[in-house]
């Protein structure tokens, strides 16, 4: 099957970007050199046009034309005087048109395409082409006491007056410059870009083969996006590292608390059985297996109604409720069901009633999950308020215990599926779903769960409710 070669990032870019930069450098230098070129042929028609003037000015003395010797007409390196190669021909004409002087040498007259009817035009510049090249004639008059008595023409070949090798060499060398420049600055931000991307994607193939303990540098990454994408996929590494650790403390959990059960009813039943317990032994063995037997059965529940959950298809039947009847109720339900003495609870309900849209027997799933964490926390003895609060737009039933609260290092941790702190681990039984339920519940319920504060004194876990 065919595949596309993959490029190394650093390659890639710096090969296109590169590119880009010689394209854009050869239009600007296309520009520039059409620029330099009129520019040039715009100033020597200029120097052309004073040059004229001034020799028609020298030709000029008391009212008459001065002698036409070359010597005294003849303006000396006028093309050093207009930065050219070559020197612009130089005529006199009479006032018929006649050529009296020229500058040319002996035996070569002026071009058969310079007519008189040039002199006749409008303006002090002239184009005129041939079949090989194009010329421009510049012409002033040339006048005593107001009356003109000839014409100086100046003429050049257009290639001569746009020549300017040394302007296009400097635009060359300036232009090589910026690329190199561009090319070095491109090189060094593409390998500065690439590398810590190069990192992370090592991390992936590091974390693909199940190796969570990698670091990657980040210390003198000075780009926010790069150093974002480090860090999160660092703190994503930890989270896996975590998820991974709560996986296997999973398996031996659910192993354990499966395994305890069906080996004491199979052990139980095994005895009755051979007739090893008779009579009132007998009916206590078969009454303690069907406890076990109830407790697999809320485990197993337990792991269905998770998956209910994580499939985002939970059954709910919303009703208009009194908010302050509903916490009653279900707490009332969970006192019925207990047998701790030693708890004292209190609830504090809104002093002025307030219906929402509730399901009842989701919310009661809440409520005991919350207690019966509450009355853990406080081992048998101590106190458990219940308090409502409205807010403009929500309601919020705080779960409050004194216990010892929970550890700062477990706080992050306690709404993750499976996850039970180091206090409970080993001590009781449950597959640690009962918060991570209870939120989905809430936020199935169009609220949340929260865990408001936790301390020595004690901890206080928040539902929220809309009011909509």
């Amino acid at each position: 099957m065919f595949t596309d070669k993959k490029i190394p990032l650093q390659r890639y870019w710096t090969t296109r970007y590169v590119w880009t930069l010689v394209v854009g450098l050869l239009v600007i230098g296309l520009i520039s050199a059409i620029w330099i070129r009129y520019q040039t042929l715009e100033n020597r028609l200029s120097m052309m046009e004073f040059v004229a003037e001034q020799t028609a000015g020298r030709l000029v003395n008391e009212g008459r034309v001065m002698p036409q010797e070359e010597e005294d007409i003849f303006v000396q390196g006028r093309e050093d005087f207009m930065n050219m190669n070559s020197r612009p021909q130089l005529y006199i004409l009479n006032q018929e048109g006649d050529v009296v002087f020229q500058d040319r040498p002996n035996g070569q007259n002026m071009p058969e395409m310079f007519t008189s009817s040039l002199l006749d035009e409008e303006g002090s510049v002239q184009e005129v082409s041939s079949s090989s090249e194009t010329f421009y004639i510049v012409k002033k008059p040339i006048e005593i006491n107001s009356a003109m008595v000839g014409w100086v023409l100046l003429t050049e070949s257009e290639k001569n007056l746009t020549t300017v090798d040394q302007e296009y060499w400097q635009l060359l060398f300036i232009l090589v410059c910026l690329a190199l420049l561009g090319w070095l600055a491109i090189y060094f931000l593409s390998r500065r870009l690439s590398k810590p991307i190069k990192g992370v994607a090592q991390a992936a193939r590091e974390l693909q083969a199940g190796n969570y303990g990698f670091h990657i540098q980040s210390e003198n990454v000075r780009e926010e996006e790069i150093y974002d994408l480090i860090h999160s996929f660092q703190e994503m590494s930890y989270k896996l590292k975590h998820l991974e650790e709560l996986r296997s403390q999973l398996l031996a959990g659910v192993t354990h608390e499966l395994k305890t059960p069906v080996t004491s009813i199979s052990g139980m039943l095994r005895a009755v059985k051979d007739g090893i317990v008779e009579k009132e032994e007998a009916e206590e063995f078969i009454d303690i297996s069907l406890k076990e037997t109830e407790k697999l059965e809320r485990m197993v529940l337990d792991l269905l109604a998770f998956n209910t959950f994580a499939a985002n298809s939970v059954p709910l039947a919303k009703e208009v409720q009194s908010i302050n009847r509903t916490v009653k109720d279900a707490v009332h339900r969970w006192e019925v069901g207990q047998e701790r003495e030693q708890i004292q609870l209190a609830l504090h309900l809104l002093p002025e009633d307030v219906e929402i849209r509730v399901d009842p027997m989701r919310f009661q799933q809440i409520m005991t999950n919350l207690l019966n964490n509450a009355a853990y926390a406080l081992g048998g003895e101590g106190e458990i308020f219940i308090r409502l609060h409205s807010k403009q737009e929500e309601i919020h039933i705080d779960v409050e215990d004194t216990g010892t609260g929970i550890k700062d290092e477990e706080k992050a941790f306690i709404f993750e599926r499976f996850y039970r702190g180091e206090d409970k681990k080993y001590k009781t039984g449950g597959l640690g779903l009962g918060l991570t339920f209870s939120k989905m519940i809430a936020q199935s319920l169009g609220g949340d769960l929260t865990l408001y504060e936790s301390s020595s004194r004690g901890t206080i876990f928040r539902i929220s409710l809309s009011k909509q």
